[in-house]
């Protein structure tokens, strides 16, 4: 037969940590939670409001679930504002470009960060220069080059400075594959160098193979600047087809074509599922590459 026991004394300092242990957690839940609130606060409200109903806005009973929901303000968004078209667009034009600057930067990063040459200094001035200056203070003269290039109104305003890697926010992501670089072992690629590999067999078969996290990062920060740049498509395109930032600095003018002016009841409404809209698919995207981009982010080193 087992003999009964009784419990051991309970120590009062193991009482003390776990209580304190306990009290830590309940605080970072709630402090966590507050501030998830402050950032989705603004998602909530976009959302709340583009499925109101007219009899909604006039409720003032009614804040946050409308009585009648409605989703003929996405709809009429969509169309007044060609949403389709943009989104075309902004595939075809600034998201190629992105792709091409990540690319681009990935081997100017690499070649300052692993070669040694007489500007290299007057070169990590310039990159400081790219990461300070804002595009406004040069944007007439860079007009008027396009215009003497030939290639003013067409993609190419963001395919070539993309190609020669001083694109949107170009100098952040040469700047972030260089301190990656900096921090790879050098072995493989001496290896590489003992096997008769040249430069660019080592840059292709070893450094970008290895460097899998940090385009990971720059990936997504180049479609996230690229999605939200809107000054260089209204200094160069003239023509109708523009991309969906554009259209989203335009937004009030479509709506004054819908009838739908500041001040009337619904005017929140259209505003809001535009910009639900205009969010989605990044929101989308972050969702899927969000555990890798934040490990990404941890192993690149990015602080600040």
């Amino acid at each position: 037969m087992k003999k009964f026991t009784l419990p051991k004394k309970i120590d009062k300092h193991t009482v003390k940590k776990a209580s304190y242990s306990f009290g830590i957690s309940v605080f970072r839940y709630l402090f966590l939670s507050l501030v998830g609130f402050v950032i989705l606060y603004p998602l909530f409200y976009m959302i709340s409001n583009s499925i109101k109903s007219q009899d909604d806005f006039l409720n003032i009973a009614r804040i946050w679930l409308p009585a009648y929901w409605t989703m003929d303000r996405f709809k009429e968004v969509w169309e007044i504002a060609q949403f389709g078209p943009a989104f075309v667009k902004t595939l075809s034009i600034q998201i190629v470009s992105a792709a091409i600057e990540v690319f681009m930067c990935s081997f100017a990063g690499y070649g300052l960060a692993r070669y040694n040459f007489k500007l290299k200094k007057f070169e990590s001035v310039l990159l400081i220069l790219l990461l300070l200056v804002p595009i406004q203070m040069y944007s007439l003269s860079l007009s008027v080059t396009y215009r003497n290039l030939g290639i003013f109104d067409t993609p190419f305003v963001y395919y070539l400075p993309s190609l020669f890697g001083v694109g949107v926010r170009g100098g952040m992501i040469i700047f972030i594959y260089r301190q990656f670089y900096e921090g790879l072992p050098k072995e493989l690629e001496e290896a590489a160098f003992v096997d008769g590999a040249g430069p660019l067999k080592t840059y292709f078969k070893i450094a970008l193979p290895s460097s899998g996290v940090v385009i990971l990062t720059v990936s997504v920060l180049s479609f996230i600047w690229h999605w939200n740049e809107n000054y260089i498509a209204d200094l160069c395109f003239m023509s109708d087809g523009r991309p969906l930032a554009s259209v989203m600095a335009a937004l009030p003018t479509y709506l004054q074509m819908l009838g739908m002016f500041l001040g009337k009841p619904e005017y929140p409404a259209y505003v809001c599922a535009a910009c639900v809209i205009y969010v989605a698919i990044p929101l989308v995207l972050y969702a899927i590459f969000q555990r890798k981009f934040v490990r990404s982010i941890d192993r690149v080193g990015i602080t600040g």
